[in-house]
């Protein structure tokens, strides 16, 4: 018998990013670069891992708008054009590289990865990502979670319980659309609970979410067991608390395996070291420079003289460091076990997904190297989802965790200060014209129903907690607040024309096409009761 078991949680989400009025835009690559850089080659490794019969459990959010994107026909053929771009600069830098000792191999590198990733793509996966995420939890080695549909901070949300609720029921049934089944579990938008939330779960067959470890350490009545033990709150719905120090291991930046000096150099990247007419095929149009995803350097250390980055170098210490983590997680269990009265702990180690791959190229080795390493010794502990952990422990400690978070902080400060607070009182007000709305009109006819449902998807857009966040760090805000400022008039224009009955059918149909998200959205969700 195990001393314990090891949940890793990878959570996937993007915002949904789709402007089919541009021919190239900016922010479509942070799906672009996600789907190159995290979610082919997690799948490759998960896939692999099946191929060589490795027995591993591993849980993963799919975000909602993540699922969308991935799905969308337009964003598959403009992600298959970017893998022919970046494949048609790889033979351009192994020919530049040609006569350089050093860099030509790392060129050769880069182009066959971008190369194999475009075949796998195209002839192993048939564009269909999703699917192959499916198969991965059909066959039992992953438990896929939803998410919030637009990843909604639902602790600034409850003044409107409709409002939460529609952010859970659309992804629940966007699960089930998309999954076939109910979704056993939910990723909390940045782990965002308050009290009362695990109703609204319940009413949707959820059985578990998850909390940052001080929403555990704090819950009432105090948990025996911490952090290493679920809760079940009263109406059943298991929460689940990150262990901080797996997350140490890894998220450190001083002390992360991540930022180790063999590791690739995020930040230096040939789109901006290389002459600009050179590049210019290969970044904006508008010849600002960006990111191509061709890093010939490693970390070195904190110095500006980087040293050419030596792959198979990096590949050896992520086995490495896989290593230490589980030695790591040894010694924890060792020591949980001779204090928890035979209740056998559980670890959970949530990490955003794109950390490894996107921020962490070696990451999905890392992840590679852990399971397999994992699997010699199932004897110490077992990889297991949080679902595996409720199946065989029926009985849990009935407590309340209060308001909280996993940003920094650990209650609501990173989506609601200075820089994003005036936000709200839109949201909010157009929260609570939603629910009149669907109150007023119980079963509108159809021209009016495709607004009304048009109304509710431009307001779970503009909910979507990824624009308070960017305006919280400084990135990228002018686009963060343009889309919430276009998300909510387009839902005040729809919410007038339905009040008047002069609803403009050529624009809605325009704003149609243009917010796809769930199609098969019924605005009657918002109805009140």
């Amino acid at each position: 018998m195990s001393l314990g078991s090891l949940a890793l949680v990878l959570h996937a989400h993007l915002p949904f990013v789709r402007h089919p009025e541009y021919e190239d835009f900016l922010e479509e690559d942070w799906l672009y670069e996600a789907i190159s850089e995290t979610y082919l080659p997690l799948l490759r490794v998960f896939d692999t891992l099946v191929e060589d019969r490795v027995p591993f459990r591993v849980t993963m959010t799919l975000s909602p708008t993540l699922v969308s994107m991935l799905n969308d026909d337009l964003l598959r053929e403009r992600y298959a054009r970017r893998l022919d771009l970046l494949c048609e600069l790889g033979a351009r830098e192994v020919h530049r590289t040609r006569d350089d000792a050093t860099f030509h191999p790392l060129a050769v590198f880069h182009r066959d990865h971008f190369e194999s990733l475009r075949l796998a793509y195209h002839n192993h996966y048939k564009r269909d990502l999703v699917a192959a995420f499916r198969r991965l939890q059909d066959s039992g080695h992953l438990d896929i979670l939803t998410c919030n549909a637009t990843h909604g901070f639902l602790p600034l949300m409850q003044q409107t319980p409709e409002a939460v609720r529609a952010q859970v029921t659309v992804a629940a049934n966007h699960y089930r659309q998309n999954f076939g089944r109910d979704p056993a579990g939910i990723w909390l938008a940045e782990c965002g609970y308050y009290p009362g939330l695990e109703r609204i779960l319940s009413a949707e067959r959820i059985r578990y979410f998850f909390v940052d470890t001080h929403a555990l350490t704090d819950a009432t009545p105090r948990p025996l067991h911490g952090p290493y033990a679920p809760i079940f709150t009263e109406p059943g719905v298991a929460a689940f608390a990150r262990d901080p120090e797996s997350s140490q291991q890894v998220w450190s930046t001083e002390h992360g395996y991540p930022g180790d000096p063999i590791y690739r150099e995020f930040y230096r990247d040939i789109g901006w070291d290389l002459d600009l007419d050179y590049i210019r095929p290969f970044i904006q149009p508008t010849g600002d420079r960006k990111n191509t995803g061709f890093k010939y350097f490693r970390i070195t250390g904190k110095t500006n003289d980087k040293q050419p980055y030596n792959p198979a170098a990096a590949r050896e210490r992520a086995w490495v460091h896989a290593g230490n983590f589980l030695f790591n997680r040894e010694r924890q269990f060792e020591y949980l076990a001779s204090r928890m009265g035979g209740r056998k702990p559980v670890v959970v180690a949530p990490y955003d997904a794109e950390l490894f791959g996107h921020w962490w190229f070696e990451g999905p080795h890392f992840i590679d190297a852990l399971i397999r390493q994992a699997a010699r010794n199932p004897s110490r502990f077992q990889l297991i989802s949080p679902l595996d952990d409720l199946r065989e422990h029926a009985e849990n400690q009935v407590a309340t965790p209060p308001m909280s978070s996993w940003g920094a902080g650990g209650y609501a400060n990173m989506w609601l200060d200075g820089t994003n607070d005036w936000i709200y009182r839109h949201l909010n007000h157009a929260a609570r014209q939603m629910v009149e709305l669907a109150r007023d009109f119980p079963d509108a006819p159809s021209l009016k129903r495709r607004a009304l449902n048009q109304a509710a998807r431009e307001l779970l857009l503009a909910q979507s907690s990824d624009w308070a966040f960017i305006m919280k760090t400084g990135t990228m805000v002018d686009y963060a607040v343009r889309r919430t400022k276009e998300h909510l008039q387009r839902f005040l224009r729809l919410h007038d024309q339905v009040r008047a009955g002069t609803i403009d059918e050529p624009w809605l149909s325009h704003v149609e096409a243009r917010d796809t998200l769930f199609p098969e959205l019924d605005y009657r969700v918002y109805r009140p009761g």
